[in-house]
């Protein structure tokens, strides 16, 4: 059946005998097969180096097929279930369903919906039944992801208050390039909004002509217009996500020109932006990110409470500014934090002592009356940037709306010395990381380390590949990577005695197995003339410091096509729900150094089993 079915799709492109490489990729795509140009290129060029011809016929172009398509692991899998080896009936597709892929409640139905998506031969779906073809296309389908289908979308509780969630935020966001000297660019807010992130960040500075400018001040990298900043963010702030958009402004602007932001945040985005508090003036709790949906959050420092701004809020309030005090310098992002130190440099054994205080006694900053137009001030409901001194301060003084922005390398020592008091201050308020501003370069940290502890906004450079990043996006791919994700219930009880470093009570240990079987396709090596590799995979559990996890497959050479490794890999995971589980493929270039072929990073508790 699977024979004549084949030839009945192809048999007319070889009318005249023989097809070159173009109309053979027109073929497989016709077939509905995935594929990669590189492979298919090198296998037809095998055949076609045979014959010392540019063309192949069609028994040729059966066995590239069956050469990139039927995969030996699928056959033996298939072989398994299949008493004749030619067709799986739906019953022994349903037992296929319980016994390999863990779905105990597969029945007739499941075996139905599966065959009619993928059994491409009619005669076979017509008979209910299932043929290679259509067991090698449901194999290849995201129905078999590696990835968890309902946490592809939204299933967690969306009304907890915003501060109990993790938020994707991007740091410096103008930035599409290094800190220096590279462009800002829109594409910045474009490409960051469209991967599901909801924390922007805005640095605003006055420019010529009354109008306020975004880039990153006191260094060379170009401007943008403020304005077509705000144009691009509601053009696109909901097209990945519903859930609330916040704008981190670093605001460096004169109170003039924070009327101009002011005027163009309420015209540009008109109902869109939020204006006053929902339901109760009086703020006790946070509203959640189901009551926020499609607001966009503007967060700046503020004058006077949320309260006063309310009453406020009806008149016009052009022409007057207030004051607040501050530290010299205005910016959340405070190179100082960087450099403050988190002890005093005295006896080392105060530090054992119980009563120590988190913080450190800072160098006495100069406090400065900060100018804010009322107008700008008025705008910010929910997230007021309030300037972190210490856990204890925060505890007794520190408002549900105010949050903090706190440099990484202070964040770094708070995890390693008041981890307890870190995570009671995120269950709390919202909680932003940034990165050191050494990091020129555009680097960032891991994040894993902030999340640990509870953090909500971990920002970082969305322009920049590498590891990190990976942990973000495979972090932020649950809950239908709305860009919110609801936060263990050890970070945000009030009373959670949890540290990463000892999880205590609260592991929940799980043993993982993993069978790394093979590959399929992979990109061919940058050294490889053809289509070669010499690959291995590489499996990482990031999570609290006594999860974190590396083990290396062997190397299988020269093979990217269809390397083989069916290895096994166990791990034990204390505080799954913090832990993230990354697949990383390399090529062995020599004994010591590899290069990376592709990764693909999930939540382990987003790890289908199969």
């Amino acid at each position: 059946i699977s024979r004549t079915w084949f030839l009945s799709i192809i048999q007319n492109e070889f009318r005249t005998g023989k097809i070159d490489l173009d109309s053979a990729m027109n073929l497989l795509e016709k077939l509905q097969i995935s594929f990669d140009f590189t492979h298919v290129k090198h296998v037809f060029k095998k055949t076609v180096d045979k014959r010392k011809a540019h063309t192949i016929n069609i028994e040729d172009f059966r066995a590239i097929y069956r050469t990139i398509v039927h995969r030996p692991e699928f056959h033996e899998l298939f072989r398994a279930y299949s008493p004749n080896c030619k067709i799986l009936a739906n019953t022994e597709l349903i037992e296929f369903l319980r016994k390999e892929q863990y779905e105990t409640e597969a029945c007739e139905t499941t075996a139905l919906e599966i065959i009619l998506k993928y059994e491409p031969i009619e005669e076979v779906r017509k008979r209910r039944q299932m043929s290679f073809e259509g067991f090698i296309r449901y194999m290849s389908s995201e129905d078999c992801s590696i990835f968890k289908n309902d946490h592809r979308t939204i299933y967690q509780d969306m009304n907890h208050p915003l501060c109990d969630y993790f938020i994707s935020s991007s740091h410096n966001t103008y930035l599409i390039s290094d800190q220096l000297i590279g462009p800002s660019h829109l594409w910045g807010y474009t490409s960051a909004l469209l991967k599901g992130c909801r924390c922007l960040e805005i640095d605003c500075w006055d420019g010529s002509n009354n109008e306020p400018v975004v880039y990153h001040g006191h260094t060379l990298t170009s401007k943008i217009p403020f304005h077509s900043v705000i144009q691009v963010i509601d053009k696109y702030a909901f097209v990945a996500s519903d859930y609330p958009v916040v704008l981190s402004l670093e605001n460096h602007c004169s109170p003039k020109q924070q009327e101009v932001m002011a005027d163009y945040l309420e015209s540009i985005l008109g109902d869109k932006l939020l204006t006053s508090t929902i339901g109760d003036t009086v703020v006790t709790q946070l509203p959640s990110p189901e009551a926020l949906k499609f607001k966009i959050l503007v967060k700046n420092k503020k004058v006077g409470t949320a309260e006063e701004g309310m009453l406020r809020r009806d008149l016009d309030s052009h022409g007057e500014t207030g004051e607040i005090s501050d530290f010299e310098n205005m910016s959340d992002e405070d190179e100082a934090d960087e450099k403050a130190p988190l002890y005093p440099k005295s006896d080392s054994s105060k530090r054992k002592s119980e009563h120590r205080p988190s913080h450190p006694p800072r160098k006495k900053a100069k406090m400065k009356k900060i100018k804010i137009a009322i107008a700008l001030s008025d705008l910010v409901i929910y997230t007021k940037s309030e300037k972190f001194v210490s856990f204890e301060h925060s505890l007794a003084n520190q408002k549900c709306y105010e949050n903090n922005s706190i440099g990484e390398v202070r964040a770094r020592k708070f995890v390693a010395h008041s981890a307890k008091e870190f995570v009671s201050h995120t269950s709390r308020f919202i909680t932003r990381i940034y990165p050191k501003g050494t990091r020129t370069n555009s680097s960032n940290y891991n994040p894993q380390e902030f999340w640990n502890v509870g953090c909500q906004m971990v920002a970082l450079n969305f322009q920049t590949p590498g590891v990190q990043m990976e942990l973000q996006n495979g972090k932020f791919l649950d809950n239908g990577g709305c860009g919110y994700i609801l936060k263990p219930e050890f970070l945000r009880n009030h009373n959670s005695t949890f540290t990463p470093h000892n999880v205590g009570r609260y592991g929940k240990p799980m043993s993982l197995s993993i069978r790394v079987i093979s590959g399929h396709q992979l990109p061919p090596s940058n050294l490889s003339k053809t289509n070669k590799a010499d690959p291995l995979v590489q499996i990482e559990i990031y999570g609290v410091p006594e999860d974190q996890a590396k083990k290396k497959s062997s190397v299988i050479k020269s093979n990217a096509l269809s390397p083989r490794w069916d290895e096994t890999f166990s791990f034990t995971v204390q505080v799954p729900e913090l832990a993230l589980i990354r697949f990383c493929v390399e090529d062995e270039i020599s004994l010591v150094t590899n290069e990376f072929l592709g990764q693909y990073t999930l939540p382990l508790l987003s790890l289908s089993k199969g």
